[in-house]
């Protein structure tokens, strides 16, 4: 048997590379074609096209940019579907060109499988459109367990597999303790959405710097090419503060809500970042204490360091983290890192999304969870003010650490622990054993 496979999106490669495995255990005669990115072609062999590098864009304006290279791409896709008549197709998330090609195939009356895995979140911007989807997809995989009676009140046949970021990210833990003045940031996995965010985070890491000059900022790179782009990010901002007045009325005012945060004597060199120059705030002068750890000669670096594939060490050592949203939510919530939530896009991408989407919450902790167990701060309100605020809160407030933790337990055991990919793999296999695809136009 063939299964043409499609993902557009690097965590839709690692799913889709663990769900190609598990299937080759049951079936070792699987054949896989079809486009992912590196993982799944080195599961899948010579014939699996790469093509994450082009296809991974984030927004409505990034598609719009893009959208002659999509157009011919989906027409190739329809192509090799065509030509290599597979007994499924197994479409990764990707919602955007994923459900037009569903849509297509059928239209094509195809004699295949359509099988979707890890749902398209309709349920947020468009939920009348679950019924549209009935019509051209056989089986719906969800990793979500409210998900399924969404699409089966619609007509969609769907199953609940488990999420299968869980087994990944149980290989992942290590044994380690939370260091008290350690902040982990994690502006994401796309350089379009590192360039809104991770400015906001320097601010914020600078604001935090003032008050506690003993804190350090571990920040998470999902590759080496983003690296290199956040430490020219950075440079601009690591020059060393000027003094400035009035500190102790700064410091008033930032405690007013908080109890003062205790330094540790560590005696250790800590880098200073200047203020972000998009900011429109005014930067807050250097808090007390702060020139004992001066260098005279230039920025202090050791606060300060960006790291390639750390992601889930630095979530198990990181006191607190400020993580922007997506997959990393989960995952921090996962660690049981407390932590706050970022949400920054071009505004066209941001209006356009005000405009679909139906939901009280962004990040899928709180979803999950029906209220809001990470605060929140979207677009305009991703202040680092307010950002710092909501930090020190879950570095001073020991209850509001605990509720959080407490919170992210009950969160995390709704996704249905280890084994997401083998109950997708066996519930694909089942569903090529019941016949033939329905032929509803």
């Amino acid at each position: 048997m063939t299964i043409y496979f499609v993902a557009g999106e690097v965590s839709a490669d690692n799913h889709g590379a663990a769900l190609m495995q598990s299937l080759r255990v049951l079936d070792p005669g699987l054949k896989f074609i079809g486009r992912g990115g590196p993982q799944m072609q080195q599961v899948a062999g010579g014939q699996f096209k790469n093509w994450i590098g082009d296809a991974a864009v984030l927004g409505l304006w990034e598609v719009l940019r893009k959208y002659g290279y999509f157009r011919e791409q989906f027409r190739q896709t329809l192509n090799e579907i065509q030509g290599s008549k597979p007994d499924a197709v197994v479409l990764i998330d990707y919602p955007g060109f994923n459900l037009r090609l569903a849509r297509s195939l059928r239209r094509q009356s195809q004699r295949h499988k359509t099988i979707y895995y890890i749902s398209p979140q309709v349920w947020a911007w468009n939920r009348g459109r679950i019924k549209r989807m009935a019509h051209f997809i056989d089986l719906m995989l969800c990793i979500f367990p409210f998900e399924t009676d969404l699409y089966a009140a619609s007509g969609l046949r769907a199953a609940f597999v488990g999420h299968p970021m869980i087994e990944r990210l149980e290989t992942e833990k290590i044994d380690t303790h939370r260091d008290q003045n350690l902040v982990g940031l994690f502006p994401g996995s796309r350089s379009r959405e590192v360039r809104k965010i991770f400015p906001v985070m320097i601010e914020a890491a600078r604001r935090l710097l003032q008050l506690n000059p003993t804190l350090r900022f571990q920040v998470a790179a999902a590759s080496e090419q983003l690296a290199d782009e956040m430490r020219k990010m950075a440079a601009p901002h690591l020059n060393p503060l000027p003094s400035g007045r009035g500190e102790a009325k700064v410091e008033a005012e930032q405690n007013e809500s908080l109890h003062q945060m205790s330094a540790s004597p560590t005696g250790k060199a800590k880098m200073e970042i200047a203020p972000n120059e998009s900011s429109h705030q005014t930067p807050l002068p250097l808090s007390r204490g702060e020139e004992r750890v001066r260098s005279a000669k230039g920025p202090l670096l050791d606060a300060f360091e960006i790291s390639v594939d750390q992601t889930a060490a630095i979530m198990q050592s990181a006191f607190v983290g400020i993580v922007a949203s997506g997959s990393a939510t989960l995952e921090a919530a996962y660690f049981a890192m407390p932590f706050v939530l970022i949400y920054k896009v071009a505004w066209p991408t941001y209006v356009a999304a005000r405009l679909v989407v139906n939901v009280d919450f962004l990040g899928m902790p709180n979803l999950l969870a029906g209220k809001e167990v990470v605060p929140e701060f979207i677009q305009h309100e991703a202040k680092p003010d307010a950002i710092v605020k909501a930090v020190r809160l879950l570095m001073e407030d020991s209850p509001a650490r605990d509720r959080m933790i407490s919170d992210f337990d009950t969160t995390t055991s709704q996704l249905g622990g280890t084994g997401a990919s083998d109950r997708a793999a066996r519930t694909i296999l089942e569903e090529l054993q019941t016949g033939a695809p329905s032929t509803t136009p």
